[in-house]
């Protein structure tokens, strides 16, 4: 089973009608370590649940990694991860940040935990109870 991560952005810096429309794109800027150390782990074929965050504060998409393993082009350094992400789908129903604090199971999730993590792991039971969440 592919692992599971959420990825945010800023709706009105890079929104998922935007990622849908480019098909495809580079995840970068991320400078915090453990955002890091999660785009390190990333392997082709992980899901990730898309969350706009600032505006909106909600799980809107799935995608996938396409390539994992990249040096951030925008670090002059060449130190910090990155990776390709497509589309897959949208959710049939976006889950909100405040569903997710009301829902006991999802009470250790890093989204909330780690509020301003740019990219969170997800385990698996977690995934399964978003998606249920955005009715499947």
């Amino acid at each position: 089973m592919p692992n599971s991560w959420l990825i945010k952005s800023e709706p009105f810096k890079y929104s998922w009608d935007q990622l849908v429309e480019d098909g495809e794109t580079i995840w970068d800027g991320v400078r915090n370590h453990r955002a890091a150390n999660n785009l390190r782990a990333m392997e082709v074929g992980d899901r990730l649940f898309f969350y706009h965050s600032n505006k909106g504060l909600e799980i809107v998409g799935i995608a996938q990694v396409s390539e994992a393993g990249l040096i951030d082009p925008t670090d002059p350094e060449g130190k910090w991860p990155t990776v390709k992400v497509k589309p897959v789908r949208p959710v049939k129903n976006s889950v909100t940040l405040k569903e997710i604090k009301a829902n006991p199971t999802l009470e250790g999730i890093e989204l909330v935990r780690l509020s301003r993590l740019s990219v969170a792991e997800i385990r698996p039971e977690e995934w399964d109870v978003i998606l249920e969440m955005s009715g499947g």
